[in-house]
This record gives structure tokens, sequence and C-alpha cells, in this order.
């Protein structure tokens, strides 16, 4: 039997013989039919338990709504795979060319997720409920800080004046939604959402400053995105309450991960794996998972600047064998697999299971900075293994590992099983990794393990590439303009790639999206855990040159580069000698 599309249009309804249907399920994607999207996944985990989902994507007015006719349980709303201002703006708030979620530019709305709310609201008044979901709203839940207007913003349940809003990964909580909406039941003590009332809950509660304190007070807003970062956990997060005005947002105990039963469920349900035909010419975001798989979910590595902790959550959680291989065959069956498995990965692609045997995750404790616990579980037996059972499957010429590694995960696997494996037969050319800074200072705000554990690992990769007669290099990505790194440790940073013969590829200049603590640390000046100041570079200007220093190589930077070192007080980098940077630049001479 063909799979088919969940509906897109009345007609579409019309021609499955529906005169009514359940679910409105609005996205600021174009609909991609993938287990990668979002908006994919939770339209067919409610279609799976009988549900009738129609897809809204892209919807450019109310009259979008009107005419779909209204859905007799839900509007569900979610601005897309990933933050609607990410995809619409560069770190230095310029307008980017192109929108790889969407068939052309111009689609997808500034803050989607408020946009559609609204227009939801428009055309079905009171009558229906409004759930947002995703990404953007899961991260902007709490009155939160907004790079783009350089402002604290309230909460998007309130400011999208929706009724839900279910923050994290969303398939439990949703489904619950949808049974106790349907029933005409109160779901106000559901796991993993956020509601809005005008009384605080009974019970273990957190309070934190409201949304007029923490509008005017970088201390408040520092104490109360730790008390919001305090109770991430499901073993242990209690109820956080935020006033914004004369009404709360409730944010209940965040939802227990899915079990590998659940996952493997949801991971197998019909997906066509293909973007909507009414896309002429494909959609380009899906080119890139096409043919990757996700085995896991969560991260305990705990980057600062990483919104993972605070969406997915620290607990991980992975995917049977069987469930992972099934999907694998199901690409060679495509027809135009060509035979290579792009990824088997997910937020870190060499977790596969919970960080140490404790139920709850430390508060105050990360599992790998700045050193290892003790308590650490480091086995990486299970996902050699399924690494090696599919590169067995017929058909299968290489399967890749390109998500995201912890390079200092890797280290302390004393046998160096996984990484033996990933140099011998799931690299392609390059394992990219990410250190992103050198200087103890910023990667002690960044979350992140020391420089010479980067060193370490690099040099094992060196020697186990050549053990194995591989030419193989490790490509670091990098960060420019963090919190707590000023000119001089971008100095320092570029100097010490320049002696190491290394020139950046990869360099990310800082972007403070909603719900992490580095954007916190940005916003407030402060470091929210001790209170104490943090150096910030907030002006484009030297955001830019911490970048250039980072590419001293490109001809297009140097000028740049030269303006950067004269500040630092670095003319020494200026020059012709082995040790330096850039050479100066010319006065031309004119001739008379």
């Amino acid at each position: 039997m063909a799979l088919v599309f969940l509906p897109v249009s009345c007609d579409e309804m019309r021609g499955r013989g529906w005169y009514y249907y359940d679910f409105l399920l609005v996205t600021g994607d174009a609909y991609v039919d993938h287990p990668s999207f979002g908006a994919a996944v939770i339209g067919r985990v409610l279609e799976s338990r009988g549900y009738r989902v129609a897809v809204l994507a892209q919807p450019q007015s109310s009259k979008y709504f009107s005419n779909m006719g209204m859905p007799r349980i839900a509007v569900l709303v979610t601005g897309g795979n990933i933050d609607s201002m990410v995809a619409n703006y560069t770190a230095a708030k310029k307008r980017r060319s192109g929108d790889e979620y969407s068939p052309r530019d111009g689609l997808r709305p500034d803050r989607a997720s408020l946009v559609y709310s609204r227009m939801a609201r428009t055309a079905f008044g009171e009558s229906v409920k409004i759930i947002l979901g995703g990404l953007e709203a899961s991260l902007r839940r709490f009155a939160h800080y907004d790079y783009w207007d350089d402002a604290v913003r309230p909460s998007y349940l309130i400011d999208a004046d929706a009724d839900v809003l279910v923050y994290g990964m969303g398939e439990r909580a949703i489904l619950q939604l949808a049974e106790r909406i349907k029933r005409k039941m109160d779901y106000c003590d559901i796991r993993g959402i956020c509601y809005r009332s005008t009384e605080y809950p009974e019970g273990d509660i957190a309070v934190c400053e409201p949304f007029e304190t923490v509008v005017r007070d970088k201390f408040a807003y520092c104490r109360a995105f730790m008390t919001q970062y305090n109770e991430q956990d499901a073993e242990t997060g209690r109820t956080v309450v935020q006033a914004h005005g004369d009404e709360l947002l409730v944010q209940n105990p965040p939802a227990a991960p899915l079990s590998e039963s659940e996952l493997d469920t949801f991971a197998g349900l019909p997906y066509t794996r293909a973007a909507h035909p009414m896309y002429k010419d494909g959609i380009k975001a899906l080119e890139e998972v096409k043919f990757s798989i996700t085995h896991n979910r969560g991260c305990f590595g705990a980057c600062n600047f990483c919104s993972i902790a605070f969406h997915q959550g620290r607990v991980v959680t992975a995917r049977s064998h069987d469930s992972v291989i099934e999907e694998a065959r199901s690409l060679t069956e495509q027809p135009d697999f060509k035979g290579y498995i792009h990824d088997v990965g997910g937020p870190t692609a060499n977790f596969r299971h919970r960080a140490c045997n404790s139920k709850a995750m430390c508060k105050h404790r990360s599992c790998l900075v700045p050193e290892p616990c003790p308590k650490l579980n480091t086995d990486s037996l299970d996902y050699v293994s399924l690494l090696r059972k599919l590169r067995e499957i017929p058909n299968i010429k290489k399967v890749f590992v390109r998500s995201g590694l912890r390079y200092d995960y890797l280290l302390l696997d004393k046998h160096d099983l996984l990484l033996s494996e990933l140099v011998k037969h799931h690299i392609s050319g390059q394992l990219k990794v990410a250190p992103e800074h050198c200087a103890p200072n910023v990667l002690k705000l960044m979350n992140k393990p020391k420089w010479e554990k980067y060193l370490e690992f690099e040099s094992k990769f060196d020697r186990l590439n050549k053990r194995y007669g591989k030419k193989q290099f490790v490509v670091p990505y990098l960060i420019s303009s963090h919190p707590g790194c000023t000119l001089d440790d971008a100095v320092n940073l570029a100097e010490t790639l320049h002696k190491m013969g290394r020139h950046p590829e990869q360099v990310q200049d800082f972007y403070p999206t909603p719900g992490t603590l580095s954007t916190c640390m940005y916003y407030t000046g402060l470091n929210p855990r001790n209170m104490k100041p943090v150096y910030v570079a907030r002006t484009q200007n030297e955001k830019a040159m911490q970048r250039a220093l980072l590419q001293w190589k490109r001809p297009d930077k140097r000028k740049q580069v030269i303006a950067a070192l004269h500040k630092a007080g670095r003319d020494d980098l200026i020059g012709y000698g082995k040790g330096c940077l850039v050479r100066p630049i010319k006065k031309s001479s004119k001739s008379h």
C-alpha cells in the first residue's frame, strides 16, 4: 500500500471522505513528511491514535486558516525545526539570503509561532484551543532575552494569546492533551506543558521573578533563569511559576523521557520521507537528512551555549538496534539511494545511554566538565555494535557518522574501541569536533573541556589514522565572541592555531538564542551561577574583529585582522616572520 501525506487542503480531506477533522497542524517549515521534521512526527503520532490531522504549512494570512475550516479539537502551532529568527537572520542581524526549509525566500515570518497563533485566533476566535510547540516556543516559554529586539520579551504563551505551550519533546504530552481536550477534561496536571492561570498551583513550587521585574533588573533576570534551569530534570523538577502582570505562567515539571519502545514506535510510523508534491523543486533541508538516521535523544554534555538541555533534556535515551536497522533497510529501498547512510547520530552521536545509574541528573555538577564524573558510564560497545550491524546490511556501501561527537568522552575509552571503528569505517576524510576555543577562562564559561583535552584527542586520532593507513583530518569547530572572550583571547586562539598549522574552516560568531545560559550571560554581563561580571563583546565591530582573527588567512579579512591586532597591541603579529598572522598593507606611492 502506497504511503500518503497528511492532507494539506479541504480537497485532500474530502478525497479521504473527511467532513470534519481534529487538528490543524501549522508549521513555519514547508511540509516534509520525514522523522527529522518535528511537525511530521507530531502529525503522525496523533494519526496513529486515530485522530484526523491536516497540515497548514507557512500560511500567509488568517484566510488560509479559514479556508481549512475549524478543527474539532485544536490548532497546533510550531515555528518549524529551527527558531524563525535564526532561520531569517545571521548572528550579525543581517537578513539571510535563503531558507533551506522553504521552497522560496520570504515565506517564514519573523517570530512565526506568534504570527500563526494570532492568525488562528483571528480566524477561529475563542472557539478552539491553540497549542504552541516546537523549538521556538519551547525556548521562549518564560520571559526571555530577545537578541533581535535587544530586550526582554514575555513568554510566548502569553504573547501569542495561546491556551497551552508544550515544551521539550512533545509526543507524550500532545497525546494526553488531545484526549483531555476531546473529553472536555482538565489538563493542567500534564507534565511537559505550560498553561496560564490566575491562581498559584498547590504543592511544592518554584516561583521566579515576574516579567515586570526581569525586564528592568538583570540580577533578577539571572535569578529567574537559574530557577528555570535548575528545575529541568524530570525526576526532581518542580512546577515553576512566573507572573506576567495579573496572569501567571505555570510550567509543570518536565515530561519523563520516552522509553526505548516509545522511541521505536514513533520512529516507525508511516512517513513518506519526502516533501509534499506541491513543492515541485523539493526542499533543500530534506537533502541533508534524507538518508540519515537519528538513534538517540538528549545530551548530558551541558554546553552553556547549547539549548538541548533546556529543550530535550540531559537524560539520553536511544532507539533499539532493531528499530534503527529496520529504518536503514527501508532507506536501501528508496529509488535514489546510492548506498551511503549519511549519518547515524543525534544531538551527540556517541551517547547511547544515561550518563550514570542515578535516576536524577545532578543540578550543580556537569558529567564531563571540568573533569569527568567518577560515576560516568563510558561504555561505547552498544554504539559500536549498532554501527557494525548497519555495515552488514546488503546494499549499504558506507555508514558515516557526521553528527557532533564528544571528543573528551571518546578519550575515556581506554581501548579506543569506538574511535578505532570511526577511523576505520565511518569518517569521510574529515572528523568534525568542537573544542570551540583554547582560552581557559572562555572554555570555563562555555562549560567545555580544557584545550589540552582537544590536543590529546587530535594526537590520538592522528596515531590511529597512521595505524590503519588512513589520511583523515580533524576539523575543529570554533566560536568567536562568546561571553568572556576578549580581543586578547581571540588573538591567543588565532596565534595558537597558526602555530599548529591549522586554518579554521568552521567559525561561528556567538549567536544569543533564547534558553541558553550563555545568552543569559550575554544579556546581563553576569554569570548567573555566581553573579560575577562577565566581559561581553557587544558591538558588531568587535564581533567582526574577533571572527576575522580566526580567519586570518582570508584576504578579505586582512584589514580587519590588522585593525584587531593594532587594537590588541599585538603589532608583533603583523609582518613577514614565521610567527606573524598577516603581512602589513603597503602604502601606495604616487609618482609626480
